[in-house]
């Protein structure tokens, strides 16, 4: 629809570079004065956000590339390094992490909308199929950027999903190969992907340009289906679109910085803050949650290629709806019957997400077969019957005559089909903690902690006893690898001061060298060290303990989840309660009993605790009452013991805890009262368009 511009700028020397270059005619056409439905709903808006999404997602990611090492045994500490020690890394991390679920919420949303609107029939097919495209190359980036942090959860979900090449027939094999670049997932798997995704969301920008580029010359479609007619249907692109968008982005800001400052662990993984161990595989291994309903297709067939033909052919089908649905009105507005099994293909589809997280056994297996075939049916048979049986209602003549008789107050409100998005993505994380939980272990109780909520804060109290029971109890068979004493003296932590910091560094003995004899020597810490491990090597850990290496305490708050079950996982999005982590801690560290319960049998060499997955443990009871001596006069139980120390390593495993919840105040402050500014500004803007 935007053809040649005849703009011409006043300023000479933009005019010298609009006779050699047209870039200002170019962009005014497509950007400015490009004739817009004027009928277009909030729906439209997330083309917008997925582009401000894409430009975050390529900016953090190129800033976070520049301190990101891709080596095997280096990549998970280079992740934790970034966040701690980069100046506003974790932020930077945030805002990554996040910002892929983010882009894939727009992105469902944008497609769903693309459903229920007919945008992908004619003469808009190439456009829809550019965005199948760009969906795919996202599914491949989400999925090589998951692997990075080179977690637990990381490195088998690439285990996993790349071996699933190795069921195509004849170059299965050669191709998974190819992938790992060797005989398993190892460095030179971590640097194709790291490579790849470094690479794909360029790729990913060149196809939007595309996609845009297809949509300005086939034209915006709109809830009514109808092609415009006259001015009167159009409205030019800036002012009245640009706001409107500034307007949902401002909106969906607020959702993205909740994430980033209150929930940046709600919809990951508490095993990705586990280093990758080869040899210990997690007892549910599911991918990202985007990816849930392909990977329920996938289970819910036994084959194992045919596994693999559904689950790509959920996706390949897209490209082909155009021709699947021969109805000739393009709007399920105007269509009783399409606009009712739309809704039950969205239920089809937030089904199999949720069957994606649960083990693939029992009824899950048969409740996921039901619905793989009910997805498909969709679109080989109810779209493709449809066109030919139902009879739709009348169709305004235009998009002016639509707006004059309102016939938008029949389609779905946004606030409460966004209310149940909400409770659909709820769902989804709900179910993706059921799945992480562990199990054969009792869920931990609930615990008070200065440091939940929006503006909770480490009791500095607290943190100081906790660092002394950690220093008399847990040092002799725990590190803290990733803090370093000079931590304790910084902002947001125990609250020592430098010198302090300095004194405690030099009652630790650090193994330096080699001196000019070429000998190793041990001297006092200094506040730039690191806290010592207890042992030389993981070997030596096991040697001593009973053939089990103690964890690293410094990620262990972080790395350690329980499942909270339906309502509470609901409740949690809205309360920010994120401290599955403490509670867990601090209820293994008091769950030890000397009584083992009847019908319960305990290796030996283990000792029982009521809260550890299946209740065996091979660390001795820690925690006696009196066992440490508090200077402040706080109780010497073993209750006070688990809370202080469960609180210091929730400061080590994220020290700038108190910095992120108080800019997220800030900028929330700042979003809401901009996106109230854009309201009123497209207020005004559209007052006169209706």
């Amino acid at each position: 629809m935007s053809g040649p511009s005849d703009y011409q700028p006043s300023n000479p020397a933009l005019q010298w570079i609009e006779r050699r270059l047209p870039i200002f005619g170019l962009i005014h056409s497509s950007f400015v004065a490009y004739p817009t439905p004027r009928n277009l709903n909030y729906w439209w808006t997330f083309g917008a956000i997925l582009s401000f999404m894409l430009a975050m997602q390529i900016l953090t990611g190129v800033v976070l590339a520049m301190h990101y090492t891709p080596q095997a045994d280096l990549a998970f500490k280079s992740v934790e390094l970034i966040v701690r020690d980069v100046n506003y890394g974790w932020l930077l991390r945030n805002m990554h992490a996040v910002g892929a679920s983010m882009f894939f919420v727009a992105v469902y949303v944008h497609m769903f909308r693309g459903l229920y609107y007919g945008s992908y029939k004619e003469p808009r097919e190439v456009l829809w199929i550019l965005g199948v495209i760009i969906y795919l190359l996202m599914m491949a980036t989400g999925f090589m950027g998951y692997v990075l942090p080179w977690g637990q959860m990381s490195f088998w979900g690439a285990t996993v999903i790349t071996n699933l090449f190795s069921a195509i027939p004849y170059v299965g094999e050669s191709i998974v190969t190819l992938l790992w670049g060797g005989y398993s997932v190892g460095n030179p798997t971590l640097n194709r992907f790291f490579s790849l995704h470094y690479l794909l969301p360029f790729v990913i920008a060149g196809v939007v340009v595309l996609h845009v580029w297809a949509l300005h010359v086939a034209g915006q479609n709109n809830p009514d289906g109808v092609e415009p007619k006259t001015e009167k249907d159009t409205v030019p692109f800036t002012p009245h679109a640009t706001i409107k968008d500034m307007f949902g982005v401002a909106c969906f800001m607020l959702l993205y910085a909740w994430f980033i400052f209150y929930m940046p662990n709600y919809l990951g993984d508490a095993d990705n803050y586990i280093p990758a161990n080869p040899g210990v595989t997690p007892p549910h291994i599911v991918p990202e949650w985007y990816y849930l309903p392909f990977y329920a297709i996938l289970r819910s067939i036994p084959n194992k290629l045919a596994g693999v033909v559904a689950m790509f052919g959920a996706i390949i089908i897209l490209c082909f709806l155009p021709w699947l649905d021969s109805a000739r009105t393009r709007s399920s507005k105007y269509r009783p019957l399409a606009k009712q099994f739309f809704w039950i293909f969205v239920v089809v589809c937030i089904l199999l997400g949720y069957l994606g997280a649960q083990p693939p056994e029992g009824i899950y297996v048969v409740a996921g077969r039901v619905l793989t075939v009910c997805y498909f049916a969709y679109f080989l048979i109810v779209l493709p019957l449809l066109a030919r049986i139902e009879k739709p209602r009348p169709v305004p003549n235009s998009i002016s005559d639509a707006v004059l008789a309102k016939t938008g107050s029949r389609s779905t409100p946004m606030v409460s089909t966004a209310i149940v998005l909400a409770l659909a993505g709820s769902l989804f994380a709900g179910s993706i903690d059921s799945a992480k939980a562990s199990e054969g272990g009792d869920n931990p109780p609930a615990n008070k902690w200065s440091f939940s909520g929006p503006f909770g804060k480490f009791d500095r109290g607290a943190l100081q006893r906790g660092l002394k029971v950690y220093k008399e109890v847990c040092a002799s068979c725990h590190g803290l690898s990733y803090v370093a004493f000079r931590n304790l003296a910084e902002p947001g932590g125990p609250g020592y001061s430098v010198a302090q910091a300095t004194a405690f560094a030099s009652d630790y003995k650090i193994k330096d060298g080699p001196n000019d004899a070429g000998d190793m020597f041990e001297r006092p810490g200094r506040p730039a060290d690191y806290f010592p491990s207890p042992f030389p090597n993981e070997q030596a850990a096991r040697a001593a303990n009973g053939g089990a290496a103690p964890p690293d305490l410094s990620l262990i708050t972080k790395a350690r989840s329980y499942k909270r079950g339906f309502p509470w996982f609901v409740f949690d999005f809205f309360t920010q309660y994120q401290e599955q982590g403490p509670d867990y801690v601090a209820a293994v560290l008091q769950g030890f009993e000397e009584k083992v319960p009847e019908g319960v049998t305990i290796p030996e060499g283990s000792y029982y605790n009521k809260y550890f997955p299946g209740h065996a443990i091979k660390m001795p009871k820690p925690l006696s009452d009196g066992q440490v001596t508090y200077d402040d006069g706080s109780p010497t139980t073993v209750a006070q013991y688990a809370k202080d120390v469960t609180t210091f390593l929730m400061w080590t495993a994220e020290p700038h805890m108190e910095a992120r919840k108080r800019l997220g105040f800030q900028v929330f402050v700042f979003l809401i009262i901009f996106a109230g500014l854009m309201y009123f500004t497209k207020k005004k803007v559209w007052a006169a368009s209706h």
